[in-house]
Order: structure tokens, then C-alpha cells, then sequence
């Protein structure tokens, strides 16, 4: 099974929007393992966005991601990767394709609501970064014998 780290950024939190977006990753069938609602360090936005420093909107960034609180939440299924970045859509909200997170609820890249792991290598380092393994619960759904092969 893999695992992604999603956010629901500050603008998704400020919206209201944290209950949707949920909705969309249980309707997928993915199981969300951990989940933790924050306000994230200077500490650990920078962290987090380690990869960007340097680059002219990584200030940006960082300011953003501090200024409210973030939703951190660790999802879990087969495909879970292209499945979360499938249900997110592209980064920019007016080239997502439609019934995808950031077409429905976004305009503009800088607030696109979500973040997710690109990739598995990724989605584990990201979520060792903002979880403690022992705040990650194993379980399983009734119904998953009946959604993955």
C-alpha cells in the first residue's frame, strides 16, 4: 500500500473547505491513517519546502503555509499516489480538469488548496517530516475486499 502526505492549505482551512476535501479522498476508497491540525513552524516550512529554497517564491511560500492553520494528513491505498495527485488535479485551478479538487474550489497556483506527495519516495520522506510513526493508525476497512484487487 502506498502512502502520501496531503495539507490542506491555509486557504482551504480559511474556506471552510477541510470536510469537503476529506469526502473526496474516502469516496476514492483511500484511508487516511493520520491526520493533525496545526499551525506549521517556520522550522518546518522550511523543511518541508527545503527543495524550493532559493527560488524567487520561496519566501512566499513559506509565509503562506505559516500564516494559518494547515490540516497534515497521511493517506493510505494501492495507487495512492496518482490517485491523491488525480483527485487533487494540476497545480493552477483554471488548468485542472473539472471534479477535481483544484478545479471546483481554486483560480490561482499560489492558492491551490492542497498539497500532496509526488511520488513514494517522497510521500515517505514528507510524512516522517511532519509524523511520528506512532501517530500513524493501522487499520483496515470492511470494505476494501470489495474495492482492491
Amino acid at each position: 500500500m502506498e502512502q502520501s502526505l496531503v495539507l490542506i492549505k491555509p486557504d482551504g482551512v480559511q474556506r471552510g473547505l477541510i470536510g469537503k476535501i476529506i469526502t473526496r479522498f474516502e469516496d476514492r476508497g483511500l484511508r487516511l491513517i493520520g491526520a493533525k491540525f496545526l499551525l506549521v513552524s517556520d522550522d518546518l516550512a522550511k523543511k518541508h519546502y527545503a527543495v524550493h529554497e532559493g527560488k524567487h517564491f520561496y519566501d512566499s511560500l513559506i509565509d503562506f503555509i505559516t500564516s494559518a492553520p494547515v490540516m497534515a494528513m497521511v493517506w493510505e491505498g494501492p495507487d495512492a499516489i496518482s490517485a491523491i495527485r488525480q483527485t487533487v488535479g494540476k497545480t493552477r485551478g483554471t488548468e485542472a480538469d473539472p471534479g477535481t479538487i483544484r478545479h471546483d474550489y481554486g483560480i490561482q497556483a499560489r492558492f491551490n488548496l492542497v498539497h500532496a506527495s509526488d511520488s513514494v519516495e517522497n510521500g515517505q520522506a514528507e510524512i516522517a517530516l511532519w509524523f511520528k510513526p506512532e501517530e500513524l493508525v493501522r487499520w483496515k476497512r470492511v470494505t476494501e475486499d470489495w474495492m482492491f484487487e
